[in-house]
């Protein structure tokens, strides 16, 4: 029983975290929606940074986690909102997880 109590807390945890860090952050936020809307398919750094309005190094800060600006502990990939994919010629591609479309729904269910 205790166990079950252990893993319940642990994904509120999970879910409160991934929640700030999209209210922290409205680029990682337009990113997890752009992801959303385009699923299931996968995008790159720069045609996200295209739809999103944002630059290509902050579309990476957000995805991997850049130095000060955006820490890797709260980027899209650590909270697994995003997973990474490695295409043909050493391409990185990005698309939601389901656990991102859950968190994306639950954002907007609380504005």
């Amino acid at each position: 029983m205790q166990n079950t109590d252990s893993v319940d807390l642990t994904i509120e945890i999970q879910r409160s975290l991934a929640i700030r860090a999209l209210r922290r952050s409205n680029v990682r936020r337009k990113i997890t929606e752009y992801l959303n809307e385009i699923s299931p398919n996968c995008s790159y750094t720069s045609e996200i940074a295209y739809h999103t309005g944002a630059t290509t190094s902050n579309v990476i800060g957000a995805l991997r986690g850049i130095h000060l600006r955006y820490r890797e502990e709260e980027s899209l990939i650590q909270l697994n909102l995003v997973e990474e994919k490695k295409g043909k010629t050493n391409v990185r591609l990005y698309m939601i997880t389901p656990f991102g479309k859950e968190i994306l729904h639950t954002f907007h269910d609380r504005r």
